[in-house]
């Protein structure tokens, strides 16, 4: 990969735009998600605003044990996660310079977002068979804020890339958006084809 400080790429630049405005998507996302769950603990027959259908149904989702994966409700842990990034981008906006070690813990969280989201993508498709509004917006956050990060990390040299791996690396990172893309319309096909009975009566 590229040496440290060999120049300022695009990506770099947007970076701190990226984590500023999708981490205030994910916390807007996460927050009302909970204001919903706590209505619903509230008033067990409310119905919440993002349970549309049989299948975009926040509701469904919230009643699963998937729901509270580490004891608490997940919205909470997306609120906390989603408030560090906004305040990291900000941070970045406003001039600071983390070290390595910050970047690196970055990398660690983002890690943990994306592969805690795909593990939700998968049970909500093939075990819960229900659909989260508020969660999808999460899933089309957290896989750029991933991604992203990476990609500068490894472009920096904070994350170093074996030797072995690096042409392929930079093939990858030149052509950041196509792998965007093709990820993106990965998990719509996964969308589609699990709930396919449904939309093909709605079609």
């Amino acid at each position: 990969m590229s040496a440290p400080g060999s120049g300022v790429t695009v990506i770099s630049r947007a970076l701190p735009w990226l984590l500023t405005l999708g981490g205030a998507v994910g916390l807007a996302a996460s927050a009302a998600l909970l204001v919903e769950r706590i209505r619903v603990l509230a008033d067990p027959g409310h119905v919440p605003s993002c349970s549309i259908n049989p299948v975009l149904s926040c509701g469904t989702v919230m009643a699963t044990p998937q729901a509270e994966a580490f004891g608490v409700p997940n919205p909470i842990v997306g609120v906390a996660c989603f408030a560090v990034v906004t305040t990291v981008g900000a941070a970045l906006l406003a001039g600071a310079e983390p070290r390595r070690w910050f970047w690196l813990g970055l990398q660690a969280g983002v890690v943990f977002g994306v592969v805690f989201v795909h593990w939700l993508i998968f049970q909500s498709l093939y075990r819960i068979g229900a659909l989260c509004p508020y969660c999808m917006v999460v899933w089309a956050v957290t896989v750029p804020l991933f991604w992203y990060v990476t990609l500068h990390n490894t472009r920096s040299g904070h994350l170093p890339v074996p030797t072995g791996v690096r042409p392929a690396a930079e093939v990858l990172a030149r052509n950041h958006t196509v792998v965007l893309t093709v990820w993106a319309l990965a998990i719509v096909g996964a969308v589609g084809q699990a709930f396919w009975t449904y939309w093909a009566t709605v079609l």
